[in-house]
């Protein structure tokens, strides 16, 4: 095991802080996208230039940038669209009016929604045209959800969530009604899912990770990342938040792994609890930005509550004062609104409930102990590898025995204030985290907010170690009644590319190109105004991933967006029908597939184009080879076949002298393949 630390200034703070605020934005009640977490007092990095496009990979974007101004509203935003074309805009189901909607899955010709309040299918056959096929009313946030096959796996993490999805909540401090991580539902009628089993954790599940590992056809495995308090041992058996040298079983720092028989997925159960964070210490960090030290200061001066973690002072959220408020009324037996007296109360006893939940602390002689959990771990099957974005590192993980996944090496950096997910290329070769600075319910994507600062870092896979490349952020500064930071997408199959749809909140979503993992470049968007003009409210994408051909967006507010793709200077037809031509049978967001294209004339001239666009192979010879892939669709049978052998033979030839050898071959060999299918 290795941990590579990129830092950036002296300031350092423990990662747990995220999970501390988390916690108690918990007890008072928040129901908001993501645990809120923000980052702590120090020096802060000055804005960056964002990277221009680069060397043969032009691209024009609209100027002055659309997504400037716009206007709020809910359901009326003004839109900013460039290279994406909007086919749908389906609001949510009126039990979810109001209620965050979270992550996606999907299985056939339907789209699993996630929804603080249960989940909601829809039938997008007709990407036009969505229709809801069931809502199922079951709250626990923040239900993200993963299919495979007939069952269905819901996260719960929240201190309401109940057994038996009843929606009144649960009021004790232990109880045995309350649900804290996975759900499984058999949808093998998904007009009617039939809640089969849970599988309680300790510190509930924020998200899970369905592996489907290639060696076990009887089995999947679920990674839970829970990011919670530990409940207490008089609710569930075994937990305990001691620090390890008091309690070597503690579930801190560590993950849970449970098996579920497909055949019977009733006996779901914990069956391992890998300690992957051993010896890892709490990484450097980076202060506040000066948009964040103007607004702790404005929240100062107007009486806010705000509270002190490892001397670093947070704003808590209205929201979660609001709650906690509440509580404190309810315990007196009052009614009406919280006087002067229950917020004294608040302030006074906000400290011990800090120091309550602040979990394991450094001796003092030493560094302070490092993360104690992941918040996504992307599985990659295909190539035996997970990428794992656990609060204040990334982790390249080795899945190939799925009950006991190991640490290859861990990555740090001081711009980066919460690893939040990762994504591979479709080869392995390299990896995309995000940041998720502010927990995504704050704006940090203003015009005066750092480039490198809730922003994606690209790495590429050296053997098993991670080297970093570059930093990708959204160019459009947002306004500050946004919430707007990096957060989840997935590639699109575009052959020879790497190419990512990704939501960033209120900052709409983009469509980004990392091919050359030094110098990532946007290649199209879609942004609405904010939700409301005059103050923050949570909206935006929470999530969005390309899906046989569309692309579907989980609008946290809104409800859902189906997109699709146009042709541009930077991705043609070709490269569009290209990817279209891969059709997968269902897709999870922690779950990677390995895209493998079809034998199409789409796909060879779709190398043909990327040949053109960087200069990669002569004009005069792309010319001749399209001609005679056009001579060669014409024809049929065994005519048609050897007029492709006979170009490819040709093709493979050109490589030696051409510019791109590597993508001349590409071409060469999907030529092949035209030829032995008989297409």
């Amino acid at each position: 095991m290795s941990a590579v630390t990129k830092e950036r200034n002296d300031t350092r703070f423990a990662p747990r802080l995220a999970t501390l605020l988390a916690g108690v934005i918990v007890l008072g009640g928040l129901t908001a996208c993501s645990s809120y977490r923000s980052t702590p007092a120090g020096m802060a990095a000055a804005p960056a230039t964002p990277a221009a496009a680069p060397t043969g990979l032009q691209v024009n974007p609209p100027s002055p940038d659309p997504r400037v101004g716009l206007a709020p509203g809910m359901f009326d935003a003004g839109e900013a669209i460039w290279n994406l074309n909007l086919v749908s805009t389906t609001p949510p189901p009126d039990p979810f009016v109001g209620t965050s909607n979270s992550d996606l899955a999907f299985t056939g010709p339907y789209a699993i929604q996630g929804n603080y309040d249960g989940i909601q299918i829809w039938d997008i056959s007709d990407p036009a045209n969505p229709v809801s096929v069931v809502t199922y009313v079951c709250p626990a946030s923040q239900s993200d959800v993963s299919v495979y096959e007939h069952l269905l796996f819901v996260s719960g993490e929240g201190f309401g969530g109940r057994l038996d999805c009843g929606g009144q909540g649960v009021e004790e401090a232990v109880s045995h009604d309350r649900l804290r991580g996975i759900r499984i539902f058999d949808i093998s009628d998904i007009t009617a899912p039939e809640y089969v089993a849970n599988v309680q954790t300790c510190r509930g599940s924020h998200t899970h990770t369905v592996l489907e590992h290639p060696g076990d056809d009887e089995n999947v495995y679920i990674y839970v990342s829970g990011s919670a308090p530990v409940r207490p041992a008089e609710e569930l058996a075994g937990c305990s938040g001691a620090p390890p040298d008091e309690d070597p079983n503690t579930a801190l720092f560590r993950l849970e792994v449970i098996r579920v028989p497909l055949a019977d997925p009733a006996s779901a159960t914990v069956v391992s609890s890998p300690r992957i964070f051993e010896d890892l210490v709490a990484p450097p960090r980076h202060g506040p930005s000066p948009a964040d030290i103007a607004a702790l200061e404005e929240a100062r001066a107007r009486g806010a509550f705000i509270i002190e973690v490892e001397g670093q002072e947070l704003v808590l959220p209205e929201q979660a004062v609001q709650g906690m408020l509440g509580q404190i009324v309810a315990q007196r037996g009052g009614e009406g609104p919280p006087t002067a007296a229950d917020s004294a109360a608040l302030r006074q006893t906000l400290p011990m409930i800090v120091a309550q939940m602040a979990g394991p602390q450094g001796d003092g002689d030493g560094p302070e102990p490092g993360p104690t959990q992941c918040h996504d771990i992307t599985v990659y099957p295909a190539i035996g590898l997970a990428g794992g974005a656990c609060e204040g590192y990334g982790m390249l993980l080795d899945i190939s025995d799925p009950e006991n996944p190991r640490r290859l090496s861990a990555v740090a950096d001081s711009n980066f204030s919460y690893w939040h997910s990762a994504t591979f290329n479709n080869d392995g070769t390299a990896i995309l985290f995000t940041d998720e600075w502010g927990g995504g319910g704050q704006p940090k994507c203003r015009a005066s907010d750092p480039m490198e600062w809730g922003a994606n870092a690209i790495f590429t896979i050296e053997g098993t170690e991670m080297e970093f490349q570059s930093y990708f952020k959204l160019s459009a500064p947002q306004t500050p009644e946004e919430n707007c930071v990096a957060h989840n997408g997935s590639l699109i199959p575009i052959p020879g590319r790497d190419i990512m749809i990704q939501g960033w909140y209120q900052g709409g979503i983009s469509l980004i190109d990392w091919t050359d993992p030094t110098d990532p470049v946007e290649i199209a968007y879609f942004d609405r105004g904010p939700v409301d003009g005059s103050q923050m409210q949570m909206g935006g994408s929470w999530s969005v991933y390309w899906y046989n051909g569309v692309i579907v967006n989980s609008e946290i507010a809104r409800g859902l967006d189906i997109l699709e793709l146009v042709p541009s200077t930077a991705l043609t037809r070709n490269e569009i029908d290209a990817a279209n031509s891969v059709q997968l049978t269902h897709l999870n967001s922690q779950g990677q597939p390995i895209f493998e294209w079809p034998a199409t004339f789409a796909l060879a001239r779709a190398y043909l184009d990327q040949l053109e666009r960087h200069g990669g192979l002569s004009r005069d010879r792309i010319g001749a080879i399209r001609a005679e892939l056009a001579g060669a669709e014409g024809m049929s049978g065994s005519g048609r076949a050897g007029a492709l052998r006979s170009l490819a033979d040709a093709v493979g030839s050109d490589a030696s002298g051409a510019g791109d050898a590597a993508k001349v071959r590409m071409l060469a060999e999907a030529v092949r393949s035209l030829a032995n299918a008989g297409m």
